[in-house]
């Protein structure tokens, strides 16, 4: 039986809650937050299984006993602090976080515990998917990921700062300084559709590591919803009504022919976020029907995941990826 320790209410530690404390599987779902008022709120209508962790005003408090995976669904620096109280404990972690984890990393990897990165839409499912495309491949040339959408205050922020960061691409086995080139037209499912990403260094190394036989990795970005409308729901436009797209194409070739395979989803980036957050911490659980088998040390999600009973599980759980049919080529 499994035991979770969920950091964050937030919009994305909310979905995650939800989708854990589904899980038959699960004994105990602990919640912790720097406001012990808003966990305690959150874990009342999710059942006798779920408590809110006390003597979190203080800062990080130590795990609760009996605790097999944590799950990390708060932006950084406070992400890393609930990271290493997660290793000094010896239990296994998952975060949506993706960045500074270089010391975290070599902890982990002393200790022997499996620290697992970039559990959301993006950087997490998009590698996901791009592992999955490149199966199809017999030889991978090239992946392109972009997303659009926030889920939440902290994730528009963070957008912003991946906007403004020098663009490049990973290139050969190294990151090279790139021009931004102007923002590229992309299209991702409805009710997203069309719109303009930037090349972004966000996200590269994510899935250059999920699929580490491309030559070339890009990643671009979309323009987030202010903080203002997030705040007030969006506003009247679906598109920013927290939805959220992800779209990724890997090119290569299949029995000596040129293809390019290209996957989409789209729901509200939260719920997005919060599944894959969950499965992800699940794996680390001990449930081995989701497909995540983490080494110890730091690893990002794309590239411990086996894709079909990872996304057969996230389907499950209402979070279903497409194929674009028809695309031409770049």
């Amino acid at each position: 039986m499994s035991a979770v320790l969920l950091v964050g209410t937030g919009q994305v530690g909310v979905r995650a809650a939800r989708q854990l404390v589904d899980t038959p599987g699960l004994e105990r779902l602990w919640v912790a937050s720097r406001s012990e008022d808003r966990a305690s709120a959150m874990v009342g209508p999710l059942g006798d299984r779920a408590s809110a962790l006390s003597g979190t005003r203080g800062g990080v408090p130590a795990l609760p006993e009996g605790a097999t995976a944590v799950a990390v669904a708060v932006p950084e620096p406070e992400a890393h602090r609930w990271v290493r109280a997660a290793l000094e404990a010896a239990v296994p972690v998952a975060t949506v976080v993706d960045r500074g984890f270089g010391h975290l990393g070599d902890e982990a990897r002393s200790r022997r515990i499996p620290l697992v990165t970039g559990c959301g839409l993006g950087p997490g499912l998009t590698d996901v998917l791009a592992r999955h495309a490149a199966a199809d491949l017999d030889e991978v040339d090239a992946v392109h990921v972009a997303r659009v959408g926030a889920a939440g205050p902290a994730c528009v922020e963070a957008t912003r700062d991946a906007r403004k960061e020098p663009t490049g691409e990973w290139r050969d086995g190294g990151w090279r300084p790139a021009p931004s080139g102007g923002p590229e037209l992309l299209w991702f499912p409805e009710p997203i559709e069309a719109r303009e990403c930037r090349l972004v260094h966000d996200g590269v190394e994510a899935a250059g590591a999920a699929v580490p036989a491309a030559r070339l990795v890009t990643s671009r970005l979309g323009v987030p919803p202010t903080t203002g409308r997030l705040r007030r729901g969006f506003g009247r436009d679906p598109k920013d009504r927290g939805w959220g797209a992800a779209r990724v194409e890997v090119t290569g070739r299949r029995a000596g022919v040129t293809r390019s395979v290209v996957y989409g989803v789209v729901d509200r980036t939260a719920v997005v976020s919060g599944a894959v957050l969950a499965v992800a911490a699940l794996g680390l659980a001990g449930d081995a029907t989701v497909g995540l088998a983490a080494p110890t040390g730091r690893h990002r999600l794309g590239a411990v995941t086996d894709p079909v009973p990872f996304l057969a599980e996230l389907a499950r759980r209402g979070i279903t990826a497409a194929t674009f049919e028809g695309v031409a080529p770049r």
